[in-house]
This record gives structure tokens, sequence and C-alpha cells, in this order.
């Protein structure tokens, strides 16, 4: 059944009360028209709960705009959601990427995360090319997608919002890697979920490094927002040693935007429950007068064995990351030395299925971070001393 306004309605109920199902809850295809966004396919889903999302069909099929009954979840930067074609992907020294960072969700890949990187191009058998120079976190993220469907499918009384893409990150005498991504959302539900396929289209043994960049704003980001996760260890953190407490921003409980602030990334160990599964959210126990808003993300371990907290919090700027990741943060040299790096080769691939889920008022708040605590307790200090001790990832 579908769950919309209290109640619990069947098809033909939703089918008696108006002449299409748009009227509550759907999805469909607009193109934005103005400014650097000007000419992105977009697809808008609406689940009928007052969860609303977007997702941008030319760049990687990405989340943009996340919504809930009018509050913001996703997180929107000054460089807005910038057109493919504007992207200058070798500019700034590999940091252009920086330009069409933007939105709730950018993928990372396909062969290359985190920071730039030359890696040797022997494999592609191609004299000329003595290298492979990535940007930071690679190319997949401002390349357009060829949409191959979208809608609504019923199952009895249960909808399904859907949409399906795929994205090619591809070029001759190098990789040929293809993103088949399908995004699905149930009718009357506060969430959605993210299915992933990288295959490798080509006939070279390719690399494959995969991160998803969430990006959480205000108002579920704000001054004593709580960071849940399960954490075992925290390994790593970019700030660590003579300035770990310098900027008095720890790991678990968020400042108000600040003046001049400098990102802090950290690596945490997660533990996983019996199902595989990592639960991590960010919630804000005040909202609306203390009724409290959060989001959650649910990965698979064996899928993202590593996991990173990205903190932007200037102003301006304001954003917690939540970052699931298949290698560790220091990226491809040091999966390279430690023979963590996958390579996939012809016809071979990788799956990832991933939630995202509101977490609407205390008492969802609660279950989950009660969840997240049986799992394993999180550090109760601020600052954690990173062990340095760094989990095998297996290929």
């Amino acid at each position: 059944m579908v769950k919309l306004y209290g109640r619990a309605m069947s098809r033909r109920d939703v089918a008696r009360h108006a002449g299409m199902l748009s009227q509550f809850a759907g999805v469909r295809l607009m193109t934005l028209g103005d400014g650097v966004e000007r000419g992105i396919r977009m697809l808008e889903f609406r689940t009928g709960t007052g969860l609303r999302f977007t997702v941008l069909v030319d760049r990687a099929l990405d989340v943009a705009d996340c919504e809930f009954r009018g509050a913001a979840i996703g997180w929107h930067s000054p460089a807005g959601f910038r057109h493919p074609a504007l992207h200058e992907y070798e500019g700034e020294g590999g940091l252009a990427w920086l330009r069409s960072f933007s939105g709730l969700m950018v993928t990372c890949g396909l062969d290359h995360t985190l920071f730039m990187d030359s890696d040797p191009a022997d494999h592609y058998v191609y004299g000329p090319r003595k290298s492979v120079d990535s940007s930071l976190h690679g190319r997949i993220g401002t390349i357009p997608g060829r949409l191959t469907g979208y809608g609504e499918s019923w199952d009895g009384d249960d909808c399904t919002l859907w949409c399906e893409g795929i994205v090619q990150q591809s070029t001759v005498f190098g990789e040929d890697l293809h993103l088949i991504r399908r995004i699905e959302a149930k009718v009357g539900a506060n969430e959605f979920v993210l299915k992933d396929r990288v295959v490798n289209h080509g006939f070279y043994d390719t690399p494959h490094m995969f991160l998803y960049h969430i990006n959480v704003g205000h108002p579920v980001l704000a001054e004593g927002s709580r960071y849940l996760a399960p954490i075992r260890k925290t390994v790593w953190a970019a700030h660590a040693g003579d300035n770990y407490r310098r900027q008095g921003v720890g790991y678990r409980t968020l400042p108000a935007p600040r003046s001049n602030f400098h990102e802090q990334v950290w690596e945490h160990e997660m533990s996983a429950d019996a199902d595989g599964k990592v639960p991590v959210a960010l919630v804000n126990d005040s909202f609306d007068g203390g009724r409290g808003l959060g989001f959650l993300v649910e990965t698979a371990k064996a899928e993202f064995p590593a996991h990173f907290e990205w903190q932007n919090l200037q102003e301006g700027q304001y954003a917690l990351g939540i970052e699931p990741s298949t290698n560790h943060v220091l990226g491809k040299p040091f999966a390279r030395e430690r023979g963590e790096l996958i390579r996939l080769s012809h016809g071979e691939e990788r799956r990832y299925t991933t939630r995202f889920a509101v977490l609407d008022g205390a008492d969802e708040i609660a279950a989950a971070e009660a969840r997240i605590r049986a799992i394993a307790g999180q550090p109760d200090e601020d600052y954690p001393v990173p062990t340095g001790e760094w989990e095998a990832i297996g290929r």
C-alpha cells in the first residue's frame, strides 16, 4: 500500500482521488534554462511525503537538490550546477573540479579519486601516452549521461519511481568504463536507493576507484548538529599533529559557520551490522523547536570499505560531507603501494547499492542512533587520536 497524508491507499484509492499520480508524486524530466546551469537535463522526484530531490542527467545522474517539507538537505555551493560544457578538467593544476562541485551527491571516479596523480600508462599499450594524469576526484562527475528510462512502476498497490542511465568515461588508447546507474524511490517513503554498476567495456585492464561525495547542508547541518557513525577507530585526520585542535572543531559536534575555516577531513574505520551495512547520519536535534531532522546514508562495508568525514564549515560554503570510498583517503599512490588498487578486465564489473533516508523527528533520530551505537560505540572524545592503522582492503 502507498502511504499518503497519513493513510494507507491502494492503487485504486490513489486513482479515485486524482486524474494522475503526478498530483501527489512522480518523476518528470525538465531542462534548466539560465546561467551556468543552462541546458542541463534534470529529473525531479517527489514521493508524496514532502521528499523532493533532483537528478542531473547531464552530470553523471548525480543528485542535486534534496529537500524535505521545504527544509533543505542537499548542499548548494557558490559554483552552482555548472553545465559540463563549461568545465575545464585540466585547469588550475587539477583543482578546476571545485568549480563544478555542488549538490547532495557528486560521484568521483571511475579510475581515480582524491587528489591529483600521474599514473603510469603502460597498460594502455600506446607509446605516446606515458602517463594518465588525473585531476581532483576524477572525470565522471562532469560527464553527461545517456538517459535510458524513467517513470513510475506499480507492483500491486506499491509504486516505485525510477530512472536509469549510462555514463561513459571512455577514450581511445585508454579507459572505457561505463557507469550504469538506477535510482529508485517508493511513493509514500522518505528515502531513495542508488544502484550503480561500473563495467569495463574496454579490453585493457583498467584501474577503478569510486567515491560518493555526499554533501549535507543547513538546516540539517547547524550549530550543535551531531555526526553519528559506528566508528571503531579514527585512522587519520588531515589536520592531526600540532594543529589538531587549532580550529576548535572536533569530528562529532558541529559549530555554526566560521570565518576563514580551513576544511578538515577525517578517515574513520567503520564497523558493519550483521548484514554488512554501515549507517552514517548527520542529525539536528534542535530543528523546528526540537522536533528534529536528520539524514542517513547506508552503504555496504564490502562495497565501500573506507569512510571519510569532510567538514567545510566556512561561511558561505557551509557543508558536511559523508564520503564512502573504495580506497583509503591517501588516494591512488597509496592504493598502488599497498596492492589495493582495483583493476577490471574486459567485462568485469563492481556493484554498489546505497540508501539515502530522511530522519523525520526525534523518534527516528533516536532509533537511528540506537542502531548505530549497537554496531559500535563511537568515540566520546571530539578529538580521537588517529591511530595510523590502515586496514587492508581486498581487491
